[in-house]
């Protein structure tokens, strides 16, 4: 993890987006839910509070749970953030929300699901590092399944080559300026984004891609819980 001498460590904010409906989860808050003890958004947080490339966090949440979410903090003793906002009606406009409550030295900003807790350092890491080389970076792992395009009938098109695939994660980090330049031409068009780096590559803007992790999974459905309690409990008896 080297940087080019002229470069000198950024100052980021870690905008965690923890305002999703969780329309999948069969009612179940997925935010609040726990893991081995310790509930998602808290492990997400912990995560960029240990990490030495993190300088803040806002977490957006939906209104009505914020005072939950002012409690957690205070109860998992979480650093290092700054503020809990309210989210909007969109993604888009909830991560847009977080941006605006950045404290004014901030030079990047590290997006994350508050539904994957289980980011790694090593990940936080390289997007970070990317960012400040490229101005924007997403982390990402290579597709392992075969994916096909297929018409309204699933008749199949086409295939693409899985080398040229990847599936994309988060973090994803923005150098500020060019995010809150996408952001303004999004809103100037009337476009709504579901993911970031969408926004910032319709603003003309590369994103490159970071190594992400096949672990840093998101909590979407009922099963990734199984599936993530299953993954932490492997880790803590490797440490044992």
């Amino acid at each position: 993890m080297l940087f080019n001498r002229k470069l000198e460590k950024p100052r980021v904010a870690a905008v965690i987006a923890a305002a999703g409906a969780a329309s999948r989860m069969q009612g179940i808050d997925k935010q609040f839910e726990e893991i081995c003890g310790v509930p998602v958004v808290v492990r997400t947080m912990l995560a960029f509070s240990d990490s030495d490339w993190i300088d803040e966090i806002i977490v957006v949440a939906r209104a009505q749970d914020i005072p939950t979410m002012h409690a957690l903090i205070r109860a998992w003793g979480v650093p290092k953030v700054r503020s809990v906002v309210a989210g909007g009606q969109t993604r888009q406009q909830s991560v847009q929300n977080g941006v605006e409550a950045v404290g004014y030295e901030t030079q990047y900003v590290a997006v994350h699901d508050g539904a994957r807790p289980l980011v790694n350092q090593q990940v936080i890491a390289d997007a970070v590092i990317d960012a400040v080389r490229y101005g924007a970076a997403a982390a990402a792992v290579p597709v392992t399944d075969t994916v096909q395009v297929a018409d309204e009938n699933r008749r199949i098109l086409s295939t693409p080559d899985r080398s040229t695939l990847f599936a994309v994660q988060t973090p994803q980090v923005f150098e500020l300026e060019r995010y809150r330049l996408a952001a303004r031409k999004a809103e100037e068009t009337g476009m709504d984004y579901t993911d970031d780096c969408q926004m910032l590559e319709a603003a003309g803007y590369p994103v490159y891609l970071a190594r992400g992790d096949y672990d840093n999974i998101k909590i979407t459905t009922p099963v990734d819980l199984v599936v993530a309690t299953a993954m932490v409990e492997a880790a803590e008896g490797e440490r044992i």
